[in-house]
């Protein structure tokens, strides 16, 4: 058995439930790690003795953070797109088509070097869950092949094949749907865990979004939706009303689309880098914790609307933008993220969970907030092993 310490933790976040404190904080903590699973936690130099250890030197240790939203396999560049929009040009989502013709004409080797560049991204900025997505191919090989890719690094990939509605099927979105629902399903679901669609206006509406996720379902998959991005919309009632997981976006948001979720399981995903990169609204996300809604907080990273792979970017914005707390923000992008996967193994410090966890380079959690764009993460574990340390590539 291979056996790592973790001593000397100055704040241990731990998001051990039933406790009146969410992060269920311990102080002058240490935590044993045994063949990827949190093994032990409790005080320094209570500790066994362990192959590997881990000073922590006072610092904040987190859960690694999870991020349930991402659309990682994709070839080409939007930065154009985004100059247009910050010199004031709207958001439509209408670039997703140029992403579809970059990824298409990509060889599968271009497509696994970014996703392993990006994945690297994740690890230095703490993340060590995360779902990506199809939905760049919009063709049946190419879907397929996206998530044969994504499937190489992560257990947590979703069919996205129902993303926009590609040129060629623009006069008859119906058949599209169908093509969704039959070939491109049957080719997909071997590498997928998740099914999603994006109902929007100029996407999917309500009527087409049930019926991928319904197909999805059929086959196995669990569903996920993209849902009230754009506008007031269908989205989130319909994911609740189907069981998803989880309802992403949640831009805009009335009454009973909050009573909704308020009265089911289906977390809402708040993506605040895409408010942030397209000058939108941000979600309400005060009202959701308010109304009791499991709330999770995820990146969005894509080339269009959120090219982020920071999640304590992402916490900042949502205490700063969102109102949410520093202990709110960081629970969000952790557990909250776990439960939008309907995890219980990640997004936590306790025993037996995935020995997934973070140094910080401050004493406390609070600094992922109170300093914004610093590069605070100073060690990674990823299931029990060092992923990442400041000065070691």
């Amino acid at each position: 058995m291979t056996s790592l310490l973790v001593d000397r933790i100055g704040e241990l976040v731990t998001n051990e439930p039933g406790g009146r404190d969410p992060l269920a904080i311990r102080r002058d903590a240490a935590v044993v790690v045994v063949d990827g699973q949190i093994a032990w936690i409790g005080p320094t130099g209570g500790a066994p003795a362990c192959d590997v250890r881990v000073d922590a030197s006072n610092r904040a240790v987190i859960p690694g953070f999870v991020d349930s939203h991402t659309h990682l396999v994709f070839a080409g560049d939007r930065s154009g797109e985004f100059a247009a929009r910050m010199a004031g040009e709207p958001y439509t989502g209408g670039g997703i088509r140029r992403t579809v013709a970059a990824t298409n004409a990509a060889p599968d080797t271009e497509l696994s070097a970014n996703l392993a560049y990006l994945q690297r991204e994740l690890t230095r900025q703490g993340t060590t869950t995360f779902e990506t997505k199809s939905g760049y191919g919009l063709g049946v090989d190419t879907e397929a092949r996206l998530l044969r890719i994504a499937r190489g690094v992560t257990p947590e990939t979703t069919f996205l094949g129902a993303h926009v509605v590609p040129d060629e099927y623009k006069d008859r979105p119906d058949d599209y749907v169908a093509l969704v629902c039959g070939p491109m399903l049957d080719a997909c679901a071997p590498h997928a865990r998740w099914v999603d669609a994006f109902c929007e206006r100029g996407a999917f509406d309500a009527d087409q979004s049930r019926a991928v996720l319904t197909a999805g379902v059929a086959v196995g998959l669990a569903p996920r939706l993209h849902a009230n991005q754009l506008g007031d919309g269908p989205g989130v009632r319909l994911g609740v009303e189907l069981g998803a997981a989880a309802v992403d976006h949640c831009t805009h948001l009335s009454d009973a689309d909050i009573d909704a979720l308020a009265g089911g399981d289906t977390v809402a995903t708040l993506l605040p880098g895409v408010e942030f990169s397209t000058r939108s609204p941000y979600p309400p996300a005060r009202r959701l914790l308010d109304a009791g809604v499991t709330v999770a907080l995820a990146t969005d990273c894509n080339p269009g609307s959120s090219f982020t792979s920071s999640m304590p970017f992402c916490v900042a914005l949502a205490v700063r933008e969102m109102h949410l707390t520093p202990a709110e923000a960081l629970w969000c992008a952790t557990a909250g993220g776990a439960a939008a996967l309907r995890r219980t193994d990640v997004g936590t410090i306790t025993a037996g969970a995935s020995a997934d966890l973070v140094v910080l380079d401050a004493p406390s959690h609070v600094h992922l907030a109170y300093r914004p764009g610093v590069p605070l993460v100073h060690t990674v574990v990823a299931n029990g092993e060092i992923a990442y340390q400041q000065g070691n590539s």
